[in-house]
């Protein structure tokens, strides 16, 4: 049952990965990160980034990773809301 539930757990953190996706394809495609909050993916990070080093430390591998992957799609947002700011929407 342990390993049934690591297995479920490491599942759930790569689809909390995968959960950022979304947001980046938006900022990407308009060019603006209007209503993002720079501060709020920033703190993100910084948890996803001890998470994954807890993970490490821990030997938990399933948290590790997961939270590593979520660390790259979330720091995506935060380097793209950075880049493109709160500029308004370029016309298509």
């Amino acid at each position: 049952m342990k390993h049934l539930v690591a297995l479920i757990f490491g599942l759930g953190m790569i689809v909390n990965a995968f959960l950022f996706v979304p947001q980046v394809l938006a900022i990407w495609r308009k060019r603006t990160a209007q209503g993002v909050s720079v501060l709020t993916f920033a703190g993100f990070n910084a948890m996803q980034f001890v998470g994954a080093l807890h993970g490490y430390y821990q030997d938990d591998w399933y948290l590790a990773i997961g939270m590593f992957a979520s660390l790259l799609t979330c720091g995506s947002v935060t380097v793209l809301a950075l880049i493109y700011g709160n500029r308004p929407p370029q016309a298509t």
